[in-house]
């Protein structure tokens, strides 16, 4: 009975430095399950808060909708940007007629195939903001009402 305190004390101790684990699992890039997740959490914020605040929010740089590279957009089915995690100078412009470097009209794939689509990946080259390099990236995007809100994952 007399080691009772002590095993409680290395229970806590392992449960401590488990949880600091898992703070520290998170890698230095973003993962597709990441990218899946932050989406679905952002539909779901557009929802029950409203169009407005939800754009307002994935285009805070501090928000929930930021995380290492992976951040939220959100397209009108007409190629328009409402929402941009990264750049808020895109919000309001229409980029139907964007190409990635090697001359793919990504924003125009995109839109057709939310259109097409409740869900789906999108591959092709866009600047990563963490490394300022162009970079092959794999967008996650979900069709909601006439959008697609959509996160990508930098294949580095």
């Amino acid at each position: 009975m007399k080691h009772t305190g002590s095993i409680k004390a290395c229970v806590a101790a392992f449960v401590a430095v488990g949880a600091l684990g898992v703070a520290h699992a998170k890698g230095e890039f973003a993962t597709p399950d990441e990218a899946t997740a932050m989406v679905k959490k952002g539909v779901a914020f557009i929802k029950a808060n409203g169009k407005d605040k939800g754009w307002a929010e994935i285009s805070n740089k501090s928000g929930v909708f930021n995380d290492r590279d992976l951040y939220l957009v959100v397209y009108g089915l007409d190629g328009t940007v409402h929402a941009h995690g990264a750049n808020e100078k895109m919000i309001g412009r229409n980029l139907i007629e964007l190409k990635d470097v090697d001359g793919k009209p990504f924003v125009k794939e995109r839109v057709e195939l939310g259109r097409a689509k409740p869900n789906f990946w999108q591959d092709y080259k866009f600047t990563n903001p963490v490394s300022k390099k162009v970079e092959p990236k794999q967008m996650y995007c979900e069709r909601l009402d006439e959008t697609v809100v959509c996160g990508g994952v930098y294949k580095n």
